[in-house]
């Protein structure tokens, strides 16, 4: 945050100084309400120096386990010499009549006006960054912009941070009426029966892990699950760190070509024909497709080299535009640029991404599904079902991760023992981890040219 001098200007800047004497005041005269005023206020929030060098001196004994008195203050601040006068101050703040019951109200406005004050510097830090053109290129002002104004208002955004059993077992209660009622999901669905069985739904704040070895399907079934969600309108915001938006737009149309399945299981479209050049018949199947896929709430950012700080400052503002936003997808991991000059190995580097990704979730209040590759050791072995240590620069993914999806296909690894097995193009959707579910594996079936996952259950309608 900027450490601008602040201007000193009461009628310009907000301030209560009445309300900054009154706690003072009474903190000296009641130091058993001290608790309460701790908790909530910092030297910050006392505009005028000569009431922040008092409540830093009534801070400093406090926080040293001292009583705190009209003496002790006195004493401290003489020896410190904080105040020119620190006799005369005192008396000014004791002897006015302050009520113990005008503490809260005197609080809640120091708080306010703190509040505005850090809003007021974000701003002027805003200017100064522009008019001295400390940046490389807009899109650095729009994402500073961004951080600056959110720190100042998160910061502001003051609430309790304790709460009793009955406050949070009220919000519990609602959300089961809510269920109950069929009015609301304990999750996000993402309309794949045997994953939303295991899941029941993703969760708002948690960081989703999905992670596997190429051709494998991660990117198809993370399209799969933004699509399905978008057609119950909630919007989706997709980061792709790899392919460019016209892939994504093309993977999206291909995925609802198997719809158009002939009695003999052909397809009235195949990917070749749509990739090459289309029949008056099939362009009008492909229209239709398109028509209804335009309204669709998905919104996709295919900048490469994006930082988490980068991530973070263009979800905000997607959030901000949208506030339904319902998930949100980062394809992929290892994509990500790193903070520059950071003296760690590559897997801690890669711990802190996800661990600030997580933080994210829980700031937006949504699911973030963050795709990741899986390291060559799974190659190595013969059961090449992913377990946890093969995380790519693994760090601390698993300890922050709230979810962790691995993808297995037995037909890629091993193709002739799938066809004796019946499991040619079945995908085992492994849980390793679930914070607020089981573990254990789901079952898809994985239409690769389609970039098309579906139930299992509808194998017998689909082609291998």
């Amino acid at each position: 945050m900027s450490t601008m001098r602040e201007p000193q200007d009461k009628t310009s800047v907000p301030c209560d100084i009445d309300a900054e004497r009154r706690v003072l005041g009474i903190l000296i005269k009641h130091p058993h309400l001290i608790d309460t005023a701790v908790d909530r206020l910092t030297p910050a929030h006392f505009f005028e120096p000569q009431h922040r060098a008092i409540f830093e001196v009534i801070y400093d004994i406090y926080s040293k386990g001292g009583r705190v008195s009209y003496t002790r203050v006195y004493n401290q601040l003489r020896k410190e010499k904080k105040l020119a006068a620190p006799d005369e101050a005192l008396i000014q703040l004791t002897e006015a009549f302050a009520s113990e019951v005008e503490l809260l109200p005197s609080i809640e406005s120091l708080v306010e006006k703190e509040a505005k004050r850090r809003i007021l510097r974000a701003a002027q830090e805003i200017q100064r960054m522009i008019l001295n053109e400390t940046e490389e290129s807009l899109d650095d002002y729009i994402s500073k912009a961004q951080q600056l104004i959110f720190e100042a208002t998160n910061v502001a955004q003051d609430s309790d941070e304790i709460k009793d059993l009955m406050t949070v077992l009220n919000k519990c209660y609602l959300r089961l009426v809510e269920r109950r009622e069929g009015r609301k999901p304990y999750g996000l669905p993402v309309r794949f029966p045997a994953i939303d069985v295991m899941t029941t739904g993703f969760k708002n704040k948690d960081l989703i892990i999905l992670a596997a070895r190429p051709s494998m399907g991660k990117t198809s079934l993370a399209l799969n699950f933004a699509v399905n969600v978008a057609k119950r309108g909630l919007p989706v915001l997709i980061f792709s760190l790899e392919m460019d938006d016209e892939q994504i737009g093309d993977r999206i149309v291909m995925s609802e070509f198997i719809r158009f399945r002939r009695p003999d299981g052909s397809f009235e479209i195949t990917p070749m024909d749509y990739s090459t050049r289309l029949n008056d018949e099939q362009f009008e199947k492909a229209q239709s497709i398109y028509n209804e896929m335009y309204d669709l709430p998905i919104f996709i950012i295919d900048k490469r080299g994006l930082s988490v700080v980068d991530i973070r400052a263009k979800a905000r503002k997607v959030k901000a535009e949208h506030p339904n936003l319902a998930l949100i997808i980062i394809d992929y991991l290892q994509l990500i640029k790193p903070p520059p000059n950071v003296n760690k190995n590559w897997a801690l580097v890669v711990g802190d991404i996800v661990r600030e990704l997580r933080d994210l979730a829980g700031e937006l209040d949504l699911p973030i599904i963050l795709l990741s590759q899986l390291n060559r050791s799974v190659e190595q072995r013969e059961n090449k079902r992913p377990v946890m240590s093969d995380l790519r620069d693994s760090g601390n993914i698993e300890e922050f991760a709230d979810v962790v999806m691995f993808l297995y296909r037995e037909d890629y690894y091993y193709p002739e023992q799938a066809k004796e097995n019946g499991t040619e193009g079945q995908v085992e959707v492994i849980f390793a981890k679930q914070r607020k579910g089981p573990t254990g594996s789901a079952k898809l079936r994985f239409i690769k040219e389609f970039t098309r996952f579906v139930e299992e259950t509808d194998r017998t309608d689909l082609p291998v």
